[in-house]
Order: C-alpha cells, then sequence, then structure tokens
C-alpha cells in the first residue's frame, strides 16, 4: 500500500495509459516469476495477458475459444460464473461433482469420478475448467489426480482453463501443483491467476492468464476489443510486489523462509484462523469439512434443521441452504452462502445441507461470530 501511494508522484506517465495486453515491468515480472514454475522461459508479450481480475480472464477464454454449439465440462462445486459464461458464448456447459468418500471431513476426501468424466466427452467437447485450490471446497488436487486429468485433456483433444487464484494459499504439507506443469499441458492450458487474492487486494481487480501464444493470442482479440487496458499505477503496484518476493527464496509453495508473504500469509495468518473456524463449527454441532487450501470452509449444517423453526423460514422452492443463510441473515445477523449456489441445477438438492463460511477476518470478527453462533446453534 505505501509502495501505491508514492507511484502515481513518482513518474507522471504512471497516471496514463500502458501496454493495452500488461504494463511492461508487470508482464515481465510475471514472466520472472512463473517461468521457474512452469520450468519454461515465458515469452511476456505474446503468453501473458494481464485483464481486470481473472475474471475477465475467463470471460475472455469463454469468448475466445467456445463456438455455438461447444461444450465445456465444469467440475462441481464451481465459481458461478463459468456457466453463465459458456452460455453466453453459446455454449452448453456439462457437469461434473466431487463426490466425498469416507468420513469426508477433509476436503482432500473429495474425488473426482475419472470413468464419469470420461463418459461426459462427444464430439463437442471444447474445454474444462480446473479449479486449484477449489472454490468452495478448498480441495488442492494431488499429483495423482491432476496427472490423470492430464492424460484425460491429452486423450481427448481438450483445453483446460486451470483457475488457480489460489495458488498460494494451499497449506503445508499440501503443495499446489500446476496442471499447465505437467507432460503434454502447457500448450492446452491458460493458467489464470489474481492478484487480489495473491496480494490480499480484491478491489484493485488485476489478474493474468499464462499459456501457449496461439490460445492467449486468442484472448487478446477480446481483451482488445472490450476493456483494452487495466489500471497503470495497479499493474506497476503488482509488479513491485513480486519483485520483492523475488528478492526472498522462493520454492513454489508456502516456503519456508519466514521472511515470504505467502508463508506469513497462509502458515502464520490464514492456518490458525481456519482451525478456529473449525473448533466454532463443531462446538455448535455442524460437521466441518478442513479445507487444504483457500480461506473459505464449507460445513454440513444438517444439524441446524432441528433448531430453526419452519414455520420462520421462507415458503420458496429453493434449496434448503439458501433459506437457512437467509433465516440465519434475518434472525441471528450471521451472513453465510448457499453452497448449492456452487452447483448446476441439477445437483443442487444433492448438496444443498452445506453451507460456506470464510474465516479470513480479524480475531475480533472471529471471536464476535463464535459467540454469536454459540448463543444461536449451541444444544
Amino acid at each position: 500500500m505505501d509502495g501505491l501511494s508514492r507511484i502515481p508522484v513518482e513518474n507522471h506517465l504512471n497516471n496514463q495509459y500502458t501496454r493495452g495486453f500488461g504494463h511492461a515491468p508487470f508482464v515481465q515480472a510475471l514472466g520472472d516469476f512463473y517461468g521457474p514454475l512452469f520450468d519454461r522461459k515465458l515469452d511476456v508479450n505474446n503468453e501473458i495477458l494481464v485483464t481486470v481480475g481473472a475474471y475477465f480472464s475467463l470471460y475472455a477464454a469463454t469468448q475466445a475459444l467456445i463456438n455455438p454449439g461447444d461444450e465445456a465440462i465444469i467440475i462441481e462445486p464451481f465459481f458461478d460464473c463459468y456457466a453463465p459464461m459458456v452460455r453466453y458464448a453459446g455454449g452448453t456447459p456439462k457437469f461434473i461433482p466431487l463426490k466425498p468418500a469416507g468420513n469426508a471431513d477433509d476436503a482432500n476426501d473429495w474425488k473426482l469420478d475419472m470413468d464419469h468424466l470420461q463418459s461426459l466427452v462427444t464430439d463437442k467437447t471444447k474445454l474444462i475448467f480446473f479449479n486449484n485450490p477449489n472454490n468452495p471446497l478448498g480441495k488442492v488436487f494431488t499429483h495423482e489426480e491432476i496427472q490423470a486429468l492430464s492424460e484425460f485433456c491429452i486423450k481427448n483433444d481438450i483445453i483446460c482453463l486451470a483457475d488457480e487464484v489460489y495458488e498460494h494459499l494451499a497449506y503445508n504439507p499440501q503443495p499446489h501443483l500446476r496442471i499447465g506443469n505437467y507432460p503434454g499441458m502447457y500448450e492446452r492450458t491458460i493458467t489464470m491467476g489474481s492478484a487480489g487474492k495473491t496480494w490480499s487486494c480484491t478491489g484493485w481487480k488485476i489478474g493474468w492468464s499464462i499459456g501457449p501464444a496461439d490460445l492467449i493470442k486468442a484472448m487478446q482479440v477480446v481483451w482488445q476489443n472490450s476493456i483494452y487496458t487495466c489500471a497503470t499505477p495497479l499493474q506497476e503496484a503488482c509488479a513491485r510486489s513480486f519483485r520483492l518476493e523475488m528478492e526472498r527464496p522462493f520454492d513454489g509453495h508456502a516456503k519456508d523462509n519466514p521472511e515470504s508473504y505467502f508463508r506469513t500469509l497462509t502458515e502464520v495468518e490464514l492456518k490458525p484462523k481456519r482451525e478456529k473456524m473449525a473448533k466454532i463449527l463443531k462446538n455448535v454441532g455442524l460437521k466441518p469439512i478442513i479445507p487444504n487450501g483457500g480461506y473459505f470452509m464449507i460445513a454440513d449444517a444438517s444439524p441446524m434443521k432441528k433448531i430453526i423453526p419452519e414455520e420462520q423460514m421462507d415458503d420458496s422452492n429453493d434449496p434448503w441452504d439458501y433459506k437457512a443463510v437467509r433465516w440465519m441473515c434475518r434472525q441471528k445477523k450471521i451472513a453465510a452462502i448457499p453452497n448449492s449456489a456452487f452447483y448446476s441445477d441439477g445437483h443442487k438438492k444433492q448438496y444443498e445441507n452445506y453451507i460456506r463460511f470464510c474465516f479470513a477476518k480479524d480475531d475480533a470478527t472471529l471471536d464476535k461470530f463464535e459467540e454469536m453462533m454459540v448463543a444461536g446453534f449451541k444444544q
């Protein structure tokens, strides 16, 4: 933040338009940072596109790559813009849910059925959305899972949109692995990142895509004829942030170096909050699913059905979790997100017993949340 406040006055050009496909110092910083993580030297002018948040990277990719009649596979739960973006491009989304196995009290207990996935493929299948770490579940896919998905994409000649905005929020000992770094995958993968998630500044709306020149070129056409460029001072600040982090030892994961911002964010700041959130939810009878990445936690909230008076629930036809979170907001002043919002219509009812909570809050807020949950739901 201190650096951002100085940037506009250091050089008057920092207040003007910059290179449309990405501020030159920023794309160079991205290339220097991500090149080693992909085991290749990135062509920063042709293999990187900076956009208004990763959200627009997703939009540019779907508009560039999906033609009317094409199909796109979406792994559930999914960030809720994926399906509308596919439809807006004239495509058809096809859905496959991760399914809980065993106790399913850990996000990585939720698995992708590869036989089911293969059954969704037709001659119209163009791409697959791969969100890793997954929002809202917090699953961080293992090497074996990514290897299987890579082989699936290659076998079926499918493009992978790798939404990796929570890449630096994977908790030790589970590493975040990049599908674009697997054999045969870079040339068919667009990897998307977010300054908002990376540097905890979501209001800046700076995102980027990294991938082969032919796929990035198609996205550049969409970008150039819609938004065109991003805020220069914010891109300059992001470039300096990456440069600062690169001065410290970095291994692509949450980092043994105690000075690393990413290590501090995950292991020092967020991990204790994750444990606190799990404890709060368990204490009031809910069944949390411990995330291995990100700052959200979903919980089986079905025990709340015994507490919430049926007559106080609205009479809509929405899934139970929608009605439950509206009741929580009205009656208990607690805000949460219905988990079924992250599922297709055909699967919402199967996952309506879960609710998503966010633990990226200051300690005072979490303490107040605990007090309100105990008062409202402790039996």
